[in-house]
């Protein structure tokens, strides 16, 4: 899920490349934790000595004791570093299993916007140990998430009122009500932070990556990246590319124009993995999930149940915002089919319980409020309307979002229903001045992307758009659908990103790694000879 963003500030071609000099030339001459020390300019923006001459406080994380935790303080405005007050970035780390062969730190950053990344390290470290071993692997919660300085726009309550009812509706008084609401909400993170939701932007958070880069004393760093993190690596790449050894980014939001142009783009790669992947499946397994023989069956025993919920909600238990309507069926199943291994039975599992809803068993009923019964977290939420209205330009006219909406939402209704409340959202944010990063892979390293044919939410034309804008890189492309490759059950794909990660080598060319089909249910599996 993903949308975008405003206006900007410019920096004169003399002044930016006199500044890649200096920086350069300081790193060159210079060891790595006395050049991290001095006041410098990076990028075209002064670093004030109190930000480089900071150290680390590493402590075990008390969420997992193998890693270590430290805050980081940065400026809220990195163009304006005196101005208002600092921020807080809670940093991590894994240490190199095998330090004698250290080669060095991957960094990683996470999705969303709003994903929270300061754990993540720990579990590539497990999952990849071979990688594990020689890196340092590191990461953050970025501004405004988590244990870092965060945003809270709204209480849950209200988010869930947000949320809730019939997206698709589309009678005036219907479109009214989001429209309210989506302002509503631009009106809140405005009163709550007003003097920070500005600075709440990829390019500032890159700037963090560099001062944390610095602080960990490292002329360079491989990178990591999986959906909205793409665009951070490629945002810090194109403005730090002297600072980039190899960067792998996995699941690529088309970071070579507006955030808006690639949300338009979902509502369509959605409907897409709906139909064209998970209700074939489940038909497929029928036999296991009783709903529908072909996918036109299935897709009419879902809307079906859609409309009952549209005209009678279920109630999922005890407690505010526990009610099954059609806007959380959707939310439901569209967080689902993000992955096909787990998504697509739970979901299924879930499905076939709303059909016996009154004989269903506790496990069932369960699973369905498991699934169904939470919308997005307010943190998340308000960092993710902060990036994506903020990051580049977004049209502000309402009428313009009623009349594609109802336009995606006849041809697209899964995502599409939904796009006029994120899209008036984004038309009533605070103006930012952030500035316009045009990702063009000069002065980099070849980097190595990846991509899901089918992934509904970095869909892949908006990846093969980025991997033309990334001038040398090379697309290996998952012919799957899930989102996230790497360590997501494709060994072609981990053997590249392996190999370049420890080696430096990259295919020659593009790849294309074959996704074996999903297997049946257990249950439908024929048994043991």
């Amino acid at each position: 899920m993903f949308e975008f963003r405003k206006s900007r500030r410019t920096v004169s071609a003399v002044s930016a490349v006199s500044a890649a000099l200096a920086a350069a030339v300081a790193a060159a001459v210079l060891p790595a934790a006395a050049a991290a020390a001095q006041p410098r300019t990076a990028a075209g923006v002064s670093v004030p000595e109190r930000y480089t001459s900071q150290k680390l406080a590493w402590q075990p994380c008390p969420e997992l004791a193998t890693m270590e935790c430290a805050d980081m303080t940065v400026p809220r405005d990195w163009h304006a570093p005196d101005a208002g007050k600092d921020l807080t970035i809670a940093v991590s780390r894994v240490r190199a299993s095998d330090p004698a062969h250290r080669r060095g730190v991957l960094m990683m950053a996470a999705g969303g916007p709003g994903g929270k990344g300061l754990l993540r390290p720990a579990g590539v470290a497990r999952k990849a140990p071979a990688i594990g071993a020689v890196h340092d692997i590191v990461g953050f919660d970025q501004r405004g998430v988590g244990k870092s300085t965060p945003l809270e726009c709204q209480a849950q309550e209200e988010l869930d009122a947000f949320f809730a009812g019939d997206f698709r509706d589309r009678s005036p008084e219907a479109v009214r009500r989001v429209v309210d609401n989506s302002r509503k909400l631009a009106d809140s993170c405005r009163e709550k932070h007003g003097d920070l939701l500005p600075y709440i932007t990829t390019e500032q958070t890159v700037r963090d990556m560099d001062l944390f880069r610095s602080l960990l004393g490292e002329r360079k760093i491989s990178y990591y990246g999986a959906s909205y993190a793409t665009m951070i690596g490629a945002y810090y790449a194109t403005l730090f590319p002297q600072r980039v050894e190899r960067a792998v980014l996995d699941s690529n939001i088309a970071f070579d124009g507006t955030w808006e142009a690639f949300e338009r783009g979902q509502p369509k790669s959605f409907q897409r993995r709906f139909e064209q992947d998970f209700l074939p499946w489940l038909a497929k397994n029928d036999a296991t999930y009783h709903y529908g023989r072909t996918a036109a069956e299935a897709k009419a025993t879902w809307e079906r149940r859609r409309s009952a919920l549209h005209d009678r909600p279920l109630s999922l238990g005890e407690g505010k915002g526990k009610t099954l309507d059609p806007n959380r069926f959707d939310s439901g199943t569209i967080q689902a089919i993000y992955n096909s291994q787990e998504g697509f039975p739970a979901l299924a599992k879930a499905l076939a319980a709303l059909e016996h809803w009154d004989t269903a068993a506790p496990a069932e009923q369960q699973l369905v409020g498991t699934l169904f019964g939470s919308y997005l977290s307010t943190n998340f939420f308000a960092e993710f309307l902060s990036v994506t209205c903020a990051d580049t330009p977004w049209t502000r006219d309402t009428g313009t979002w009623i009349r594609r909406s109802a336009e995606d939402t006849a041809k697209y209704p899964l995502m599409g229903a939904r796009e006029l409340a994120f899209a008036t959202a984004c038309a009533a944010w605070p103006a930012s001045p952030a500035p316009r990063v045009e990702v063009t892979g000069k002065g980099l390293p070849p980097v190595l992307m990846l991509n899901s044919l089918h992934d509904p939410a970095t869909y892949y034309e908006g990846a093969q758009r980025a991997h033309r804008a990334l001038r040398g890189s090379r697309l290996v492309t998952d012919t799957g659908g899930d989102h996230g490759v790497y360590l997501g059950g494709s060994a072609c794909a981990d053997g590249i990103v392996d190999k370049y990660l420890l080696s430096g080598e990259l295919p020659a060319r593009d790849v294309t790694c074959e996704r074996a089909p999903l297997p049946a249910p257990a249950a439908q599996q024929p048994a043991a000879k």
